[in-house]
Order: C-alpha cells, then structure tokens, then sequence
C-alpha cells in the first residue's frame, strides 16, 4: 500500500507561481512513477507531468516550458513547480504513483488539491 499526500493548492493571479507537493508513505520501495495529474471542471483527469525511479520526467505539451516536476527521494516527496501559470490551468490537481511490475502495477491517488487561476 502507498499513501499520498498532497499539499499547496491555492488561488493565484495568471502569470503567478505556485509549487505543489506531494509526500508519499507505505511502500516507497515498490514506486516505479509518480505523477501529477488535473481534473478541470466537465473534463477528464489528465496528466501533467511524470517522473520515473531514475528521474526521467515528461510532460503535457499545455505545461512544458512553464511546469517542473522533481523528487527529493529522502524526503519521499514529489513536486510540481508551477509558474507562468494560466486560467485554463485551474483545475484539481492529483498526484499518482504506480508501483513496479513485481508489485502489481497498482495505482495510487492522492485526495486532490484545488488550484484555481484568476485574476
């Protein structure tokens, strides 16, 4: 089992920044990827961004340039730095984690935190 956790969701202006975290617990061993996902109101939940075991990342087209996903593995941690953010980026944001194939491939999901770009 793993268990996420996620934090900093926020309302901020378009052009602002925000940085989002997400602390994983259980086992940490069997994570192969973790991940942002969003969800906008009437739209399927997308991905975002993705990070591997060994920190290979890739992204959404609609985020690339203005979002940067990172781990800090002694933390156990995830983050998404936002910035140059836009109103079309208001959405739930929910971190993933999918464990390796000898533990089933099994995906995790945090609670969702609430970003919301506005003026």
């Amino acid at each position: 089992q793993v268990q996420l956790l996620e934090s900093g969701g926020d309302l901020v202006q378009p052009g602002g920044s925000l940085r989002l975290s997400c602390a994983a617990s259980g086992s940490i061993s069997s994570i192969n990827r973790m991940g942002w996902y969003r969800q906008a109101p009437g739209k399927e939940r997308e991905s975002v961004a993705t990070i591997t075991s060994s920190g290979t990342t890739a992204y959404a087209d609609s985020v690339k340039g203005r979002f940067t996903i990172s781990r800090d593995n002694a933390k156990n941690t995830v983050y998404l730095q936002m910035n140059s953010l836009k109103p079309e980026d208001t959405a739930v944001y929910y971190c993933n984690a999918l464990t390796k194939p000898s533990f089933g491939s099994r995906r995790y999901w945090g609670q969702g935190t609430q970003v919301i770009v506005s003026s």
